[in-house]
This record gives structure tokens, sequence and C-alpha cells, in this order.
């Protein structure tokens, strides 16, 4: 049996957990099906696929009013690869993806993996001449997966199976490679609270500057890893902290490619979104051995076991927050205990290897 043609579609300009693991899904399906990725020109993905042994497009997405090019564009590149499948990733992509389809001659199988939460009816004529071009929905999430089924009408909805994201298989490092990036980084004598992901007010990183300067013990410090999404935000989270009297206490680490090292450096890694719909950050903490805290809501608590392998704070609660913090602070054989279990779950449920292999099973049925 020939493999299938899969099309990796990701137009996001942005960089964060849904485009990365766009990346991640053309590499780890490269062995059992034959991958193009199709990315945006102006993004920040190029940097994944610049050795050359991944093959990839470039498209340039501009407004709404430019759709049709992109479209058509896409559409050829489908037609000279004689794609079978298009697993697409970004909702904004949906249009593109079904007009290419359209405008295809080889008229590819849709499938979205659906990171993001739905909250509206998709009844009107616009959403259903999309949806009834969508062969397959992965939802992250059984969140998701029921919110999918509440707002999209039966008639036009898409089969839906729900696929959990997996984490990269760690490196992990000695506990003396760990203590020396510590020193080097100025964390020595520190409790180090991380936070990684897209620096904007929709990830809490406010949330944990007030939870900062509601513990007044001075050896807690929070790092913050992750672009700035909007120029001059973390500027004013600066301020925030300078005007709570902890600015000493906060610190700005930037992008890491690989964070994994940083996981292993931080005693808690903290997940403070208004709405996640998964939590890929928390995984990836959890698969290196670091203790979790995150928010009672969205695909959060499908990960976290309050008390067992983390803890579940009130959602936009500083008090709440800073109480967890407090307690594993307090607690060394608590956070070990935490830290432990989460490395378990990690492993038997959300491993990258086991995903993927449930991913390329399905792409290949279809």
């Amino acid at each position: 049996m020939s493999k299938k043609n899969l099309l990796e579609l990701c137009l996001s300009p942005d960089l964060g957990g849904l485009e990365l693991y766009m990346v991640r899904s053309a590499k780890a399906l490269d062995d059992s099906l034959h991958v193009i990725s199709v990315i945006n020109s102006k993004g920040k993905l190029q940097q994944y696929y610049k050795d050359g042994r991944y093959a990839y497009e470039m498209i340039e997405k501009k407004s709404n009013i430019f759709m049709f090019l992109a479209a058509k564009k896409l559409a050829d590149i489908i037609d000279k690869n004689k794609i079978d499948v298009l697993h697409l990733h970004w909702s904004k992509d949906i249009p593109i993806a079904v007009l290419a389809k359209i405008l295809s001659t080889h008229k590819p199988k849709l499938v979205q993996t659906r990171n993001m939460t739905m909250t509206r009816f998709k009844d009107d004529f616009y959403h259903r001449f999309l949806y009834k071009n969508i062969d397959l929905m992965l939802p992250v999430t059984h969140q998701v997966k029921a919110q999918l089924e509440k707002f999209i009408p039966k008639d036009i909805r898409p089969e839906i199976e729900v696929l959990y994201m997996g984490s990269d298989k760690p490196e992990l490092l000695h506990v003396k490679e760990i203590d020396k990036k510590r020193t080097e980084f100025g964390m020595d004598n520190q409790f180090v609270v991380g936070m990684v992901g897209r620096i904007n007010e929709a990830k809490g990183q406010h949330l944990l500057i007030k939870a900062i300067a509601e513990i007044e013990d001075s050896a807690v410090h929070a790092y913050f890893v992750g672009h700035e999404m909007k120029k001059g935000y973390v500027d004013s989270l600066k301020k925030m902290a300078e005007e709570l009297s902890v600015s000493s206490r906060i610190h700005f680490l930037g992008f890491m490619k690989n964070p994994h090292h940083f996981y292993q450096m931080a005693d808690v890694v903290v997940l403070a979104s208004k709405r996640e719909t998964f939590g890929l950050v928390l995984i990836e903490a959890m698969q290196v051995g670091s203790a979790v805290i995150g928010s009672n809501s969205g695909g959060v608590v499908e990960i976290i076991d309050d008390g067992v392998n983390g803890l579940l704070f009130e959602q936009g609660s500083v008090t709440s927050l800073a109480g967890a913090i407090k307690k594993l602070y307090g607690d060394d054989t608590l956070r070990e205990a935490l830290a432990h279990k989460g490395m378990k779950k990690s492993q038997e449920k959300f491993s990258d290897t086991k995903q993927f292999v449930k991913l390329s099973k399905i792409l290949e049925t279809l």
C-alpha cells in the first residue's frame, strides 16, 4: 500500500503552541506519509524548516480581500503534490483551505486539529458552507468536543474525534547541569516560578506578578519566557512590578526555541491563562519532572488532577494563585510527590510518540 500525501497547513504569523504543534506533526508523520508543509511567508515558522530536510512551501496571507489568491496558490500546491489529506491547525485558515479544496482538481480530505474553543452557533450560510466541506475535526480536549457538538448543526457537522496533543521527548539534564544553568541565570537561593507562553494579557502574566507581590518572602521569583505579542506590553508589566515593589523578583527572558531546559530550572511552572483550550506547557513541564499549577478552567482540568499531580487555583484569582505557590514553596515533599506523579501521567497519557501514532492511523484511514 503506497503512502498517502499529506499537506500540513498553518498560515498563522505567530509562534506558540499551536504553530509548533503543526511543525512537530509534519516532522513526526514524515515517515508514514509523504508530507509537505505550507506556512506563512511573513510568519515565524520558516526557521524550523531552513535545514531543508522537510519539504515546505510558503504563501503570503494578507487580508480577506486577497484570500482568493492565497487559496488558488494552495490549490496549485495540492494538485502539484497530489495531496490526499490537508491537515490544518489555525481556525482562521478554514476559509482558505475550503476554497483551495474546491478550486483544486485533486479534492483532498480536510482535517482540522481544533485548538481553540467555540462559543457561538455556526448555523449561518457562511459557516454551513465551510463546515460541510470539512471531513474530520480533532478537538484537543473533551471540553472542545462538547462545544463542537453543541454549536455546529448536526446535518453539517464533520466527524469528531478527540486527540490530545503530546509533548516532545525531552532532554533530561543531570542535577549538576541544572544547578550550573540556575547559577548562570542568577537563580541561586531562589524559589523559581516559571511561566512559558505568549506575553499577552490572556496568558495571565499580570496575575503571577500580583501573586508574587502577595508572597512576602523575597526568595520567591517569577521568570517569564515567550514572545511579546504587542509592543510595549512587557514594559507595562515591568511598571506594574515596580509599583508593587517586586521588580527585583520579576524577570523576562524572551523567547526560547526549546524551553525544556528552563522547565527543569524552575521549581514550579504556572499556567494562568484566562481560557486555555489545552495547556501543552503543563505537559512539557510535567514530562521533565517540574511541579505544575494551573487555573481551574478549560483543558487544564483534563491534565491536572488537583492535589495528585499538580495544583489548581481559582481562575483569575491572585490570592488563590499565591496560595498555591506558597503551598509548594513551603512543602518540598508535596512538591516532589506532585512532580513525580505528573511525570508519570504525562508519559502514560500525553506521550508525543503515542499521540502521533494515533494521528497517523487516523489520517491513513481517511
